[in-house]
């Protein structure tokens, strides 16, 4: 608990820092939601109007507690471009973000994984070289270069699946998958070279520690001591990786998900930063923040039921 407490004042200390940093960001724009919407109509008084709506005059410590405030209580403002509730905004968007992520962590996941065992196994033979070149060549290609690729060869030529579009998970769980699929394997091919590259070099590390030797002098199958023994303890590095790169994977979603019409976090965004409404980008700012430093904070927690070490070390801090 002492721990669980002293993480906890961390992560307030963290999203603190990265909501009034967004906040002061945005604040550095040029123009502001009263400009754009009397632009071409009302004038000078419509702009001072809107300005006295949206307390733009306060100086800006002022409007940032005060945003804060409402914020804690689930009231990230409204959006100035058709008075929608941001919370409301996003928690009808966040499901199709949310889906999307997890897709391609199973498929980066569902492809790295079995490689990596199968290039420890035999370090250094054709298929672990094959697959490192195969995948690293996949590193290198940008997600939205790789988005136009896949949809000119399946929807455009092969005719297979749709270029844009969305199913809710809810109301078919197969069509929405299928929706997702070509977007999900645009965010996954970067992550499958890391992925793979990380376990193999912490599996055939973890295959030179005495307690495998130990095992082997039991007469232990050889896949045995791989799967059951030198797989949970090489898994740190491909956990702390995967914390590490929801931050990243966000910011891929919001052009993936402009380019398939998408209508979820990224796409909300992206048509807020557009508009220079700059409500529903601090509201999605820190959401954004928020699950990112939720999912490190679920990291570490694993760590302690990974490793009896880590807990025991805690325990005597």
């Amino acid at each position: 608990m002492r721990f669980v407490r002293r993480k906890i004042v961390q992560l307030v200390v963290v999203l603190l820092c990265v909501t009034f940093l967004s906040f002061l960001l945005l604040e550095l724009l040029p123009g502001d939601t009263a400009t754009r919407l009397c632009a071409g109509a009302g004038g000078q008084e419509c702009v001072d109007q809107k300005r006295a709506e949206f307390h733009l005059d306060d100086p800006m410590p002022v409007r940032y507690v005060r945003w804060l405030g409402n914020a804690v209580t689930g009231d990230l403002g409204t959006s100035a471009r058709n008075a929608q509730p941001v919370s409301e905004a996003l928690a009808e968007r966040m499901p199709v973000t949310i889906e999307l992520l997890l897709y391609s962590q199973f498929l980066a996941l569902l492809v790295a994984v079995p490689l990596a065992f199968a290039a420890a196994k035999r370090a250094g033979g054709i298929l672990d070289r094959t697959s490192s070149a195969t995948l690293f060549m996949l590193l290198a290609v940008p997600n939205f270069v790789m988005a136009m690729l896949l949809i000119w060869i399946f929807p455009v030529t092969l005719k297979i699946g749709n270029a844009t579009g969305y199913t809710a998970f809810s109301d078919d769980p197969i069509a929405s998958l299928a929706s997702l699929t070509i977007p999900a394997v645009c965010l996954a091919v970067a992550e499958m070279a890391v992925y793979m590259r990380l376990l193999r070099t912490d599996l055939i590390a973890t295959m030179q520690e005495d307690f495998i030797a130990m095992a082997r002098a039991k007469g232990m199958t050889p896949r045995r001591v791989l799967y059951g023994h030198a797989f949970k303890p090489s898994t740190f590095s491909l956990i702390t990786v995967i914390g590490l790169n929801f931050g990243r994977l966000v910011g891929g979603t919001i052009i993936l998900e402009v380019i398939f019409g998408l209508n979820g976090l990224g796409g909300y965004t992206y048509a807020a930063i557009q508009g220079q409404d700059y409500v529903p980008v601090q509201g999605a700012v820190v959401v954004i923040a928020c699950a990112y430093v939720f999912v490190n904070f679920i990291v570490d927690l694993l760590y302690a039921a990974l490793d009896p070490r880590i807990r025991h070390a805690r325990a005597l801090a």
